[in-house]
């Protein structure tokens, strides 16, 4: 049994074991879900249990089915869930919980950052002693708050207004995408199980994928991404009417990169993305759409998402500020139905914990500062940035590639790939010949597909990120390896 003992300065509970159930039900479940909820107790007695939340599911959507047998296990960290708590509490709360350090003893006061606008974001001693200090797992409320309606501004998901258990839409904030891509295969992904995904595809992907001993299947893909009729092909092999069977060998994953992919600079068409969900709802898929590069299309206005067309709860989304605000901050962000996102915040309690707080309010600060209008311009002047730099990077290959390779223009990302004639192996041509040279492209496929073989050695995967004159040379020695010599 329990007792509170209230007062002006708040309350202090007495609890046991077998009350734990009613202070969820009453209090936690609703504190978590809640960024409004007022804390007005100051005092937490650390309290033990052996699971808080009831993650059963219900609806359309069966996500029990997905998760591997790793996931199911996970259960909430309950020092993780008092730290959520004091997130949201007034700063004058005493916690007698956790091992959170004392501020006192940060060697760090305060710091200025400067901008390059002339602006500038301010850590005060307060905030310093936040930005240092354990946050929650899903994320600061602020950033998460803002980054939610910077989701509704561009994609309008369709799961928005959903109830929890029809797969409403949820955020939490992740040390970059390939985090949250770990964590999220780790969630779904059983050695054994049959994953779809684009050849080629990233190699930090296929990094994560490999070691949990999955069938990897690659669906062929073009210029305009993944081909709708070739994941067709592969689906057929499958009765949509066995996925929901015990021990179906029907794949349950399907991965892609849909704008400017790495390696191939690849955009999927609005009308294959369209298709490609259609066949996920016919087999039942999760699709995970990994797009880093969204916010560097060149065109308006930008392709709609999977997001944007997910009337099911069925896509887990990927965002990253690496390539728009800075890569080394690690921040990114992960979109899909609460029950998934809350299980992938069960990882990230056992593992990193949370992204750093410092990061988190850092950009918050900015983003909060800037507000929507002010981040789509930094996009916009970052987008003009590379189109700037594959413009160039195209004029070069015009002037030097033009009858030795082919290449489609990119619309989105960093990245061209460039399909050489009459060479038979590009691997000793750029790791030979080139870096002689000290020119650098990717071209081995072995990092590139899970079955290399499926790929042919004559391609190049160029980045144009950092590009200037030096791109003549560049395409001058992919041309002439050596003095006099063509290639």
């Amino acid at each position: 049994m329990f007792t509170t003992k209230f007062g002006k300065s708040g309350a202090v509970w007495l609890l046991s074991k077998e009350t734990v159930l009613v202070i969820q039900i009453s209090m936690l479940a609703d504190v978590l879900r809640d960024d409004q909820f007022a804390i007005e107790q100051r005092f937490i007695i650390m309290f033990y249990c052996d699971d808080l939340f009831d993650h059963s599911v219900t609806g359309t959507m069966n996500y029990s089915r997905f998760l591997t047998a790793v996931s199911a296990a996970r259960k909430p960290s309950p020092i993780r869930i008092l730290t959520e708590l004091q997130q949201r509490s007034p700063p004058t709360l005493i916690s007698l919980a956790g091992g959170a350090p004392n501020p006192s003893t940060f060697p760090f006061q305060s710091v200025i950052i400067t901008l390059k606008n002339g602006g500038s974001i301010k850590f005060d001693e307060a905030s310093m002693n936040r930005a240092l200090q354990y946050s929650g797992s899903y994320g600061i409320p602020e950033l998460i708050s803002w980054m939610k309606d910077l989701q509704r501004a561009l994609h309008s998901p369709p799961t928005v207004a959903y109830a929890a258990e029809k797969g409403r839409m949820e955020m939490c904030v992740t040390t970059g995408s390939q985090e949250g891509l770990c964590k999220v295969f780790e969630m779904l992904i059983n050695p054994g199980d049959n994953v779809l995904l684009d050849a080629p595809t990233y190699s930090g992907t296929l990094a994560a994928l490999q070691p949990l001993g999955c069938n990897i299947i690659n669906i062929a893909s073009d210029h305009h991404g993944m081909i709708p009729e070739a994941l067709r092909r592969v689906l057929s092999r499958w009765d949509p009417a066995e996925v929901r069977r015990p021990g179906s060998t029907v794949p349950r994953v399907l991965y892609t990169i849909p704008n400017g992919g790495n390696p191939t600079g690849a955009s999927l068409t609005a009308e294959r993305k369209r298709e490609i969900y259609q066949l996920a709802r016919e087999y039942d898929l999760l699709i995970v759409e990994d797009d880093p590069y969204y916010f560097l299309q060149f065109q308006k206005p930008w392709a709609p998402t999977f997001l944007s067309m997910d009337v099911d709860g069925r896509i887990i989304r990927m965002d990253s500020f690496s390539k728009i605000l800075s890569s080394g901050l690690r921040i990114g962000f992960m979109t899909g139905p609460q029950t998934l996102v809350e299980r992938v915040v069960l990882h990230i309690q056992a593992s990193t914990m949370h992204t750093s707080t410092f990061t988190q309010l850092m950009v918050s600060k900015l983003l909060q500062d800037w507000g929507q209008d002010g981040f789509l311009r930094h996009v916009d002047s970052v987008v003009e940035f590379y189109r700037k730099q594959r413009d160039a990077m195209i004029s070069s290959a015009d002037r030097w590639l033009k009858d030795v390779a082919e290449w489609h223009t990119p619309t989105a990302g960093m990245f061209l790939w460039i399909k050489l004639k009459g060479i038979s192996d590009t691997q000793k041509l750029i790791m030979e010949k080139a870096l002689e040279k000290e020119v650098k492209a990717n071209v081995s496929p072995t990092i590139l597909l899970s079955d290399p073989s499926a790929c042919s050695a004559k391609i190049a995967n160029m980045v144009f990120r950092f590009l200037s004159e030096s791109t003549e040379w560049a395409f001058c020695v992919i041309r002439h390896p050596t003095d006099g010599e063509a290639a």
